[in-house]
């Protein structure tokens, strides 16, 4: 599970506890100090060239991190192109693929690649090592009659670098041709990959889409995704495991990888694609600490029912030990409530699925966190 980040602080950034007689801290919860140390952004512009801005954001001087069918397929171009999109109403890259003649870069012919990712020369706030905690986000959108390969069609992937399961990514996107047609959320620590959940493919066939994962990387690490619909902002995919295995054994780093991965084995099972992705971001998120010292009595504040699809009391709440209420999504974007919270009812029925955090605060202090669940 992917907890928000929350610590107990005084003006000279000691722990501290609630100084109101008798009141004390309760619950045992995971508590982390968000300190954003990087973040790098990948956006589409039309008025640079597509291969050079790519390369500006993801590797160094003179490197080059695209990898396009473009050596046995001249006589169309680049491979990845941009365009504006009236929808999303900014640029956005397109990845090109076409059954034949692309190929993976001329070295093999049974599958197409056509892939942006990072190298060891990559800039270090690109690629992941172990210990850190990273936010990957993009936007992408997939054709209204997408057709995938009952072998394999990967769109995106988490692949180590260096070591003996380098050849196998710890996490893929793979659609795939199915009864019904689907997409899959696969990983492997080792080389043993194995499908942790999947989605129905027409939830993602002509719709743009935000993706967020969020990855601690680690022998004992923690993974989570969710994906949403960004017409009409509904979760229609997620996932989360903590404690997992998130690091393969005797790697240099790992890193990410977007764009289109297929199989040709079932050639009469394809069409030619386009794939559209939008404002790839990586963000290293620093300091993670957890809090497990913090088990003494608090107030008992509660919220009821949880989940809920309509509304929510927040039961047992004394007033003198919080001035204030906030509630954050599953990726740590605080909403507003102002007009959804009446004295101890808050209105939930216009909220996506999905988990939130209630946060209660007394001044600057944190004094309690509560998971919501909305159905």
């Amino acid at each position: 599970m992917y907890y928000f980040i929350v610590y107990l602080e005084n003006q000279f950034g000691l722990p501290v506890y609630n100084m109101k007689k008798n009141i004390f801290l309760a619950t045992l919860f995971i508590l982390i100090i968000q300190e954003i140390s990087s973040q790098v952004v990948l956006s589409a512009d039309k008025s640079k060239d597509t291969y050079s801005l790519i390369n500006s954001v993801l590797a160094n001087p003179n490197r080059n991190v695209v990898e396009v069918p473009d050596c046995n397929h001249e006589g169309f171009g680049n491979h990845i192109t941009q365009e504006f999109d009236s929808e999303l109403n900014k640029d956005v890259f397109l990845f090109h693929i076409h059954v034949t003649p692309d190929n993976d870069r001329c070295q093999k012919f049974d599958r197409q690649r056509n892939e942006i990712k990072t190298y060891s020369d990559s800039p270090e706030n690109v690629k992941a090592n172990i210990g850190e905690t990273i936010e990957y986000k993009w936007k992408f959108k997939i054709s209204s009659d997408f057709k995938p390969s009952s072998s394999f069609t990967h769109i995106h992937q988490i692949k180590s670098v260096g070591g003996p399961y380098a050849s196998i990514p710890m996490i893929s996107f793979t659609l795939r041709k199915s009864n019904p047609d689907r997409l899959e959320l696969r990983y492997t620590s080792t080389t043993d990959q194995n499908t942790l959940k999947t989605a129905n493919l027409d939830l993602f066939r002509g719709n743009w889409v935000e993706v967020t994962e969020v990855i601690k990387f680690g022998d004992i690490g923690s993974y989570a995704v969710e994906i949403k619909n960004i017409s009409n902002n509904e979760v229609i995919f997620n996932y989360s495991n903590n404690p997992i295995d998130m690091w393969q054994d005797g790697a240099e780093f790992s890193r990410p990888k977007w764009g289109i991965y297929r199989s040709l084995n079932n050639q009469q099972d394809l069409k030619d694609e386009v794939v559209k992705y939008a404002d790839f971001s990586i963000e290293e998120i620093t300091n993670l600490l957890s809090v497990e010292a913090l088990k003494e009595k608090a107030e008992n504040i509660l919220l009821f029912p949880n989940p809920s699809s309509k509304e929510v009391t927040i039961k047992n709440a004394n007033s003198e030990n919080y001035d204030t209420i906030e509630m954050y999504d599953y990726s740590g974007r605080k909403i507003s409530i102002d007009k959804k919270i009446n004295k101890n009812k808050l209105d939930v029925s216009d909220f996506s699925k999905g988990l939130y955090f209630i946060v209660f605060k007394k001044d600057t202090i944190t004094t309690k966190v509560l998971k919501c669940f909305v159905k």
